[in-house]
């Protein structure tokens, strides 16, 4: 295992525990985390503990061409219930995706020290968010980063406050990379809600492979 100081790298992808985690502490400075995200790596742990960065095998993704769409979604998707915004709100998207409780989660891994870093990352362009509105009342999104160079967007985190609001706002990023021309969205971890949505598992090496070509 390998403990990260101010220098800025990472081992090799390859040196991860057989659950993915490969480097413990460093910093969530923007340089870091555009490293991190580039080859393959995130952070992703909790306020006791120290920064975890990881590459797990299999590794989550969506194809956007491999997007499904229900019939209820796309109801939901046809009707004017909904308003969807790009980068009005990130900070208020973020907070939600911290603190809206979901079935079976206690807690949250975005802690204040990954919200503030993420707000960093999007006030320097690389982070994004997708608002949705019902009556002028933010009811859902999502958030992630941009890697345009890579032609790959990676999510972190959505959140919903009434029925479909968190699908609808992944249906309009699949959309987004479509227009991009993007690879694929990285999904990170096994999900059952983005399994029903498209996503699927592929192996480390292909998603490297993928990602680095």
């Amino acid at each position: 295992m390998h403990f990260l100081t101010e220098k800025l790298w990472f081992p090799n992808i390859e040196e991860a525990t057989g659950d993915g985690l490969l480097a413990i502490g460093g910093n969530l400075s923007v340089e870091r985390l555009l490293l991190a995200y580039n080859s393959g790596i995130f952070p992703w742990y909790e306020a006791n503990q120290p920064i975890l960065w990881w590459s797990p095998d299999p590794r989550m993704i969506l194809f956007p061409e491999k997007f499904k769409v229900s019939k209820s979604l796309r109801k939901s998707i046809k009707s004017e219930k909904f308003k969807i915004t790009f980068n009005q709100n990130f900070m208020e998207v973020i907070k939600n995706c911290a603190t809206v409780s979901r079935n079976g989660q206690t807690g949250t891994w975005i802690t204040k020290e990954m919200q503030e870093a993420y707000v960093a990352l999007h006030k320097a362009d690389h982070a994004m968010s997708i608002e949705v509105w019902e009556k002028d009342k933010l009811v859902g999104g999502l958030y992630g980063l941009d890697l345009p160079q890579k032609k790959v967007f990676c999510g972190e985190s959505m959140f919903s406050l009434v029925s479909d609001a968190s699908k609808v706002a992944f249906y309009h990023l699949s959309e987004y990379v479509k227009t991009k021309n993007y690879k694929f969205i990285d999904c990170q971890i096994y999900n059952g809600h983005l399994e029903s949505l498209g996503a699927e598992e592929i192996g480390r090496a292909e998603f490297l492979e993928m990602l680095l070509r």
